[in-house]
């Protein structure tokens, strides 16, 4: 399986991530959802519809 790439808003999500000291696991918990599936809505597996929103709010992008 190849691994996929971050989407652009995989990748502001990360780097915001770092700024904030905070990991995919924490955020993952704060919208809601599993780890796995953040990870899948970064590399653009997913919509992530649902979340992206949620995101946004919580890391103020």
């Amino acid at each position: 399986m190849k691994k996929r790439k971050l989407t652009e808003f995989g990748k502001l999500v990360n780097d915001r991530l770092a700024e904030l000291n905070m990991t995919q696991k924490e955020l993952s918990q704060l919208i809601g959802t599993s780890e796995p599936y953040l990870s899948m809505i970064l590399r653009g597996a997913r919509s992530g519809k649902k979340y992206k929103e949620k995101i946004k709010k919580i890391l103020k992008l």
